[in-house]
């Protein structure tokens, strides 16, 4: 492990992506100072957090240092470089990738969209054209998950033979897809999953 810098993760709590950050820092021991935005009342869109923090108005942002780190998955990489959270074997440091991407482009523009509109900003609020994608992001949302549950479901983790960033990167909106209105109890594999994770020591709560 090589991280020596003070860490600020500056993020908004509910947020799956930036509790995969607070994951990853839990599971190594490592400390994080946190800084709090309200994203439903425009908080990272100010000049001054476009300008000091994230030119993109989002978060997580993981500052290290004077320099800021954004997208969730390049954060917790940058956390858990060199740890056993990253497999030694090139193939599946790879496949490890693999997965992460697959969170950013299959799952959690599904999964965590619904939750989010559905959960936080509540459906009678939705604008027509979002009210209009909700069929069509519950079914790529639960083709997502089944295919988790289909490889979870002869393994233990999603890549190799102990946890990875693969499992942090999926772990953060899977665990609270019922938010979303998908029905976990229907992927069991997922769940042992799950229990899996909440397992591990010095595992944090989305929550905490």
């Amino acid at each position: 492990m090589w991280v020596v810098q003070p860490l600020i993760l500056h993020e908004y709590a509910d947020s799956g992506n930036c509790y995969k950050i607070r994951l990853t820092a839990a599971l190594l021991g490592l400390t994080l100072e946190r800084r709090q935005y309200d994203i439903l009342r425009g908080e990272t869109r100010t000049p001054e957090f476009l300008a000091r923090v994230n030119p993109n108005g989002r978060i997580p942002v993981l500052q290290v240092g004077d320099r800021m780190l954004p997208e969730s998955n390049a954060a917790i990489w940058y956390l858990a470089e060199g740890s056993g959270l990253v497999p030694g074997d090139r193939f599946l440091r790879a496949d490890m990738l693999r997965w992460m991407f697959f969170e950013q482009y299959s799952h959690e523009p599904n999964v965590a969209t619904l939750r989010f509109w559905l959960s936080f900003v509540g459906e009678p609020n939705l604008e027509e054209a979002q009210r209009r994608q909700i069929g069509a992001r519950r079914a790529a949302g639960e083709a997502a998950l089944l295919l988790m549950d289909e490889h979870l479901a002869a393994r233990a983790w999603m890549v190799g033979d102990a946890v990875s960033l693969a499992d942090i990167a999926l772990f953060a909106y899977t665990h609270v897809a019922g938010g979303g209105g998908f029905a976990l109890a229907d992927f069991p594999a997922i769940g042992r999953w799950i229990a899996r994770m909440v397992a591990l020591p010095r595992f944090e709560p989305m929550a905490g």
